[in-house]
């Protein structure tokens, strides 16, 4: 099963868990306080770049029915589409620049520059992602109700066909979420059993339809006359290299070894501390330097992205600091790794998990994409109860430390286990 007992997991003591969760209040309350004039300046710029981006990427694609025109239009769409869905709509959405008070750059007036509606989105992402995060059978952004991600969630015959489902997903991948976002908003809103045009979610999703694909199949490609054709294609592919590029972020962040998954029981009596270190430990990273990082809108920091997810995006690199040092003070790990590696282990996850639990050899208390606190039991006993000190060098020893003596230990079984049956042959 998957995590049951937070403080357990983390070897912590309630003393530990509280401390950490007040380091992280005073993180969030410098950043806070420390908030003007500069991060004004970056959002504005932001914007004026990618606006700046698009309007040339329009203008270029007026000749795009010459090659090196189209080329180059479809490059700066696919770059501004990118900025304008990650650093600026999926931010600004969560609220990170409200505190400007400017209405142009507000949660409530943003909509972004994709199928689904800002106000959908916000309602599924905002509201139950990021408050039920990776809590199995609260946070439907476990897998999307498309992909089996933890072995909490029971087998179907359909998983099968799920390392099909994965591409078409990652090509579609805005229409995935607007569906997805879409489903969330009808559940909550209690207009599932309504008639399609009864539902209110229906309706505004229908306008955002036909807004989106009458400006980018209709209206740009008509602007540019006998050159629509070719302006149409540059349309259709920024807009496919953009929800590959998405697809890839969020699944970085969200599907790596370490991305730990958590029972509805963890979650109904959780303090604040707790919920700093659920984040933590459902959320990965990956490394990025200053370019990747602006064109992942800082999703690259998805850890600090999900402890202050209303914090500005361009924060999150000297928040990751404080948080690593944090980790490193109470031996928690810090998920991260390179891009391509954290990709490749979510992909693995989605290529292991389509087959029958039968086939696969580890369990869902100690399986490499989820754990529990089990996997530190001795039957039913914990192994460890809380942080310790080495004796022999006096450092802490915590979640991190037990995680590498559980591997080295189930290694030295499979090796005695190797042994045993290599004797019993020979016998």
């Amino acid at each position: 099963m998957a995590i049951s007992d937070i403080k357990e997991f983390a070897h912590l003591t309630e003393a530990d868990m509280e401390a950490f969760g007040r380091e992280l209040d005073a993180v969030r309350r410098d950043i806070e306080d420390s908030r003007g004039a500069k991060d004004a300046a970056y959002i504005r710029r932001t914007i004026r770049v990618q606006r700046s981006l698009e309007l040339g990427a329009r203008i270029v694609l007026l000749g795009s029915k010459y090659r090196p025109a189209w080329l180059a239009g479809t490059a700066m769409l696919t770059v501004a589409k990118i900025i304008e869905n990650m650093e600026l709509g999926h931010n600004v959405m969560h609220g990170q620049w409200d505190w400007m008070n400017d209405p142009e750059i507000h949660s409530v007036s943003w909509e972004w520059d994709q199928t689904g509606p800002s106000e959908q989105w916000k309602r599924a992402h905002n509201y139950s992602h990021h408050t039920y995060t990776n809590i199995v059978g609260m946070d439907d952004d476990i897998g999307f109700g498309i992909l089996r991600m933890t072995r909490d969630e029971p087998w179907k015959p359909i998983n099968l066909i799920q390392p099909l489902a994965n591409v078409l997903l990652a090509m579609t991948f805005e229409w995935g979420i607007a569906l997805h976002d879409l489903d969330a908003k009808k559940d909550l809103d209690g207009e599932t059993h309504q008639r399609f045009w009864q539902s209110a979610s229906n309706r505004q999703f229908g306008r955002k339809i036909a807004r989106q694909v009458g400006k980018d199949f209709v209206l740009f490609p008509a602007l540019t006359g006998p050159a629509w054709k070719s302006t149409l294609t540059a349309n259709a592919t920024a807009n496919l290299v953009r929800n590959l590029w998405t697809y890839v972020v969020i699944f970085c962040g969200h599907f790596p070894d370490g991305a730990e998954k958590f029972t509805i029981g963890q979650f109904e009596n959780e303090t604040r501390a707790e919920w700093y270190m659920r984040q933590m430990l459902g959320s990965a990273n990956f490394e990025a330097g200053k370019v990747m990082a602006f064109m992942s809108g800082n999703l690259c920091y998805q850890i600090e992205h999900h402890m202050f997810p209303d914090l500005p995006s361009n924060r999150y690199a000297e928040i990751s600091e404080r948080v690593h040092a944090l980790c490193e003070k109470y031996d928690l790990p810090y998920t991260t790794g390179s891009l391509g590696k954290q990709y490749l282990l979510a992909l693995r996850t989605i290529h292991k998990l389509s087959l029958p639990d039968s086939w696969l050899r580890a369990t869902s208390d100690n399986a490499p994409e989820t754990s529990s606190e089990r996997r530190f039991r001795t039957g039913e006993v914990p192994a460890v109860h809380a942080l310790r000190i080495d004796p022999m060098t006096g450092e802490r020893r915590g979640l991190r430390s037990a995680i590498a003596e559980a591997r080295v230990s189930l290694r030295n079984a499979k090796k005695e286990a190797k042994r045993q049956a290599k004797a019993m042959r020979r016998a």
